[in-house]
């Protein structure tokens, strides 16, 4: 047996390099299994690190422009509510002319159909100023400023533009519309729709509470007819916008759970794979101090010979 350079022993610093690389791998091991995280230092994986972080940004994004779908789906079925109960109003007012019209109906009788009419008039005309979080559901003006009028065309409507993308307004957008509920309820004595502002020179069912207010005998039943056709164009116009925005968010959905499922297979950790990493790199570790205290015990050899 030959023993020399016993004071450097070679042996016991390479256990003690490979004891130190083994217990780094098993704590990084022990690291990516508590946190799930396959990239734990940016050294991990850079590049794909710097994937992650656009992808968990578009995520982001898309969580956002799910609210702000959500919030506008809600707009617009607050808005029909109120449409149907609109209808509802009119459908009575119509009853209510067809009651007039009974020649067994005493005078007072007749008034009592009047009080009942003008007080619906002042209903609608408090549901025409509803809003949703403090933006107006009905609108009597336009974008721009001028008189919306109903089924007067895009340009005399009150929209406002849901984004449907990250891109926000440089991307497709859907316009959902503050219905000219007013206006759609304002009609001519040709039943031809008027503005707000020209209500005066027509004949409206919704009236203010400080308003003149109509008697049943100066409608016919062709203007609740048409009354009727333009709320129904309302729902219609409603109901066209929710189911684009029901199409939107579906398409958002699907496209964040892309984006989740991609950044998960850059970010995530196999559990398999990691826990016998796991179990290698606890064995490694055992069997390097069990070589580190082999390689200290060593130099004894030496100092028998001395002895």
């Amino acid at each position: 047996m030959c023993i020399r350079d016993s004071n450097t022993n070679t042996a016991a610093v390479t256990a003690a390099f490979q004891l130190s690389q083994n217990n780094n791998l098993m704590q990084k091991s022990l690291t990516r299994l508590s946190s799930g995280k396959r990239i734990v230092n940016t050294a991990d994986d850079a590049g794909g690190l710097a994937v992650s972080m656009k992808l968990n940004s578009s995520i982001n994004q898309l969580n956002g422009l799910s609210s702000n779908i959500q919030n506008a789906q809600s707009f617009l079925s607050v808005q029909d509510g109120i449409l149907e109960g609109s209808y509802d109003i009119v459908s009575r007012m119509s009853e209510l002319k067809i009651l007039t019209e009974d020649s067994s109906k005493s005078d007072a009788d007749i008034e009592n159909y009047n009080t009942e009419f003008a007080s619906l008039q002042v209903q609608l005309y408090q549901i025409s100023k509803e809003t949703f979080n403090g933006v107006s559901l009905f609108s009597t003006t336009t974008n721009e400023g001028n008189q919306a009028i109903f089924s007067g065309g895009n340009a005399n409507d009150n929209t406002l533009a849901v984004p449907t993308t990250f891109l926000g307004s440089a991307g497709p957008t859907v316009s959902i519309h503050k219905s000219a509920l007013l206006s759609a309820l304002t009609l001519d004595g040709s039943n031809t729709v008027l503005s707000y502002q020209q209500r005066s020179s027509g004949k409206s069912l919704a009236v203010s509470i400080s308003s003149n207010v109509s008697l049943l005998s100066s409608y016919t039943t062709s203007f609740f007819t048409a009354v009727i056709e333009n709320l129904s164009t309302l729902r219609a116009e409603n109901g066209a916008s929710l189911q684009r925005l029901n199409y939107s968010l579906d398409q958002t959905t699907l496209e964040k759970s892309k984006l989740e499922a991609a950044y998960g297979s850059i970010m995530d950790v196999d559990i398999a794979t990691e826990t016998t990493a796991l179990a290698k790199y606890s064995i490694l570790v055992q069997t390097a101090a069990s070589m580190l205290a082999q390689a200290n015990s060593s130099p004894n050899v030496a100092l028998m010979l001395l002895g």
